[in-house]
């Protein structure tokens, strides 16, 4: 069972990596690059974004003439672990087997494109170049992708391999996201003698998310309210609650629509309990959509027929890197590579989907190698 995308993966994922914290690995990656006598660079995005590391960027310059240049992209932040990481093989699978996450999410990925532009420099393969971009602080708000000067990318096409299905999924879109903070100012008072005299900030937000449409909206669009914290103590009629809220949508009117009605029945339900209310709306990302016909598509189209994958076309509910790059006027398309039950305990890949990936990995450098940019 042993091979070296397996050996390479299972090193990066016991090294703890949670958001801010990915120092180690980033070691480990910039080692490797350059023990392939690759020229690997640090930009100053851990301390605009919280992080023991900034963004990794690695250029393979072309080895053909023609083509079109692709930048590769990870993350190598996973969620948080709430324990050590013991990454074992059962039956063909890579799990935890301490009870945590393993790191699939997006160590896999990590390891499949490191072990790809091994080969390719192993090989002498021809290719049109390639850029790797390896980011922190994906998973709290795609924070280091963000920070990133994606003037200096020479490729306008790539791909980040960060969707838990099985390969062959390609996601040719993904929503746009505004996040908000809501605060609600109520009157305290002793809720045993003079609760008149108060007013719940706390009945203010209950009334208020209770009116909400929250969950699946339509095909298209979700809402969520995702924490809510406030009071004191049982005896006092709360002064102040806050709650975070979410809104996701593939169509950018309807997110614009979604929020709007969402601040309505905020305002209406603070006024209906006499309390005063602030909120804060902030775009957490842009979305995009691909079509099939986009060479950033025919080129993955290609590449995964080549790897014996039928292709299938789906859109997702969350974001990725490529979200921030396709803001910025790239062409980013994400794609599924096997990972199973991501940020759970029960989150796992198996060995075969590794070693496929990196075929995957290759024949898209050869494809676009063959497509004109």
């Amino acid at each position: 069972m042993a091979s070296d995308v397996l050996d390479l993966f299972t090193e990066l994922a016991a090294l703890p990596s949670p958001p801010g914290e990915e120092r180690a690995v980033a070691d480990a990656v910039e080692r490797y690059l350059r023990d392939l006598g690759l020229d690997v660079d640090e930009d100053d995005a851990g301390a605009k974004v919280g992080s023991t590391m900034g963004n990794l960027y690695c250029r393979v310059e072309p080895h053909a003439n023609g083509g079109t240049p692709l930048f590769l992209c990870a993350h190598l932040d996973t969620v948080p672990p709430t324990g050590p990481i013991e990454p074992v093989v059962e039956d063909g699978v890579v799990r935890n087997a301490a009870g945590t996450i393993l790191g699939a999410d997006n160590k896999s990925a990590v390891a499949v494109m490191l072990e790809a532009t091994r080969r390719i420099v192993a090989e002498n393969r021809p290719h049109a170049g390639i850029e790797l971009v390896f980011t922190p602080k994906e998973e709290v708000g795609l924070l280091g992708a963000a920070a990133f000067d994606h003037a200096r990318l020479h490729a306008r096409v790539g791909y980040v391999y960060d969707q838990a299905a099985p390969i062959g999924d390609v996601i040719l879109g993904a929503p746009y996201s505004h996040s908000m903070e809501v605060r609600f100012h109520g009157r305290a008072a002793h809720s045993g003698m003079y609760p008149e005299d108060g007013r719940s900030a706390i009945a203010a937000a209950a009334r208020a998310i209770a009116d909400l449409r929250l969950g699946r909206i339509d095909e298209e669009t979700t809402a969520n309210v995702g924490t809510i914290h406030g009071g004191t103590a049982g005896n006092i009629v709360p002064e102040w609650c806050t709650f975070l809220a979410e809104a996701r949508s593939h169509d950018e009117r309807k997110l614009a629509d979604v929020v709007q009605e969402m601040l309505d029945a905020i305002s209406f339900a603070a006024g209906l309990e006499d309390c005063e209310v602030e909120t804060e709306v902030h775009k957490s990302y842009r979305g995009y959509r691909f079509k099939r016909d986009d060479d950033v598509v025919r080129i993955a189209h290609a590449a995964l027929e080549r790897s014996g994958f039928t292709p299938s076309y789906g859109l997702s509910g969350g974001a990725a890197d490529a979200n921030v790059f396709n803001e910025h006027g790239l062409r980013c398309l994400n794609l599924a590579n096997g990972m199973q039950d991501i940020h759970t305990p029960d989150e796992r890949i198996a060995v075969d989907d590794l070693e496929h990936m990196v075929g995957v990995t290759l024949a898209i450098v050869d494809v676009a190698r063959e497509h004109a940019a």
